[in-house]
């Protein structure tokens, strides 16, 4: 189980020339989650940082929002066609007390961007589900460090530095100044993943809810990251891409700060400018 894998590739160029070489890969496996004995999701990720994918995409269902409702994460039984042993089930034991998922249910339809249901049902399921208040006023970031997030999450991408073919998140923790110092950052061929790798992170650290944090992607700002950030408790996502048009609505319904084109020079701020000491 590795996050990137040696492959053969033959470069070909304009000119005619070709070349057989090995090049480097983001890995991409699957992953089964089990909760409380019972498969609950199967999700397409970059190994690494299992059980924080694991933990962080729970809290994105609502299932769990505190480190003491896990009483245990571990790899389950399996193996491989080879023989070797399968590190692609993780299990999830609660702890007593905390509801299990409802059996009839794989995944909250809300947390999918290509669900197909309405947008004010997206943004009514998520307020509901949610187990932390709006965001509120606590933090306050300035403008340079905001500008400067993207280059700083992008200088930490050793994958990325190798493959050029995965996404990354990362946890910037806001100081009374309005400094930002990274805290965690996640890779994973899927942008949601590498955001529920960072939520797991703070979870499994005793850190949710994030109120004194900015989350930074790579990517855009989908519905389903404003999602995940508002069910961890995040008052402000930065994406260095464009946001979509729903995911502004729920960063204005959720008192989110949602910042697009996020590339050095300057950002667009979608909602929440209250939070930027310009």
């Amino acid at each position: 189980m590795r996050a990137t894998k040696r492959r053969p590739v033959v470069r070909l160029t304009a000119d005619g020339a070709r070349r057989a070489r090995a090049d480097t890969l983001a890995g991409e496996e699957p992953l089964e989650i089990r909760v409380a004995g019972a498969p609950y999701s199967v999700t397409m990720r970059t190994p690494g940082a299992d059980f924080d994918l694991v933990a962080g995409f729970l809290v994105s269902e609502g299932v769990i929002w505190d480190a003491g409702q896990v009483a245990s994460v571990g790899y389950g039984a399996g193996v491989n066609p080879d023989g070797t042993r399968s590190y692609n089930v993780v299990e999830v034991r609660l702890a007593p007390g905390v509801a299990p998922p409802a059996p009839t249910l794989t995944r909250h339809v809300y947390t999918s961007s290509s669900c197909g249901i309405c947008g004010t049902a997206s943004i009514e399921a998520v307020t509901r589900a949610s187990r932390f208040p709006p965001a509120g006023d606590d933090l306050r970031i300035r403008l340079e460090e905001l500008l400067a997030l993207g280059e700083r999450l992008r200088r930490g991408q050793q994958v990325f530095d190798t493959t050029g073919g995965v996404h990354a998140a990362g946890l910037f923790a806001v100081d009374d100044d309005g400094t930002a110092r990274l805290e965690c950052l996640r890779e994973d061929v899927g942008r949601h993943n590498a955001v529920d790798k960072t939520v797991g992170w703070a979870l499994r650290e005793g850190r949710l809810p994030l109120r004194r944090a900015v989350l930074q992607v790579s990517g855009r700002a989908s519905f389903e990251l404003v999602q995940k950030a508002h069910m961890a408790g995040v008052p402000a996502l930065a994406a260095v891409s464009a946001p979509s048009a729903l995911a502004v609505e729920l960063a204005e319904e959720c008192g989110l700060t949602l910042v697009g084109f996020s590339r050095g020079e300057s950002v667009n701020v979608y909602a929440g400018e209250h939070r930027i000491l310009a």
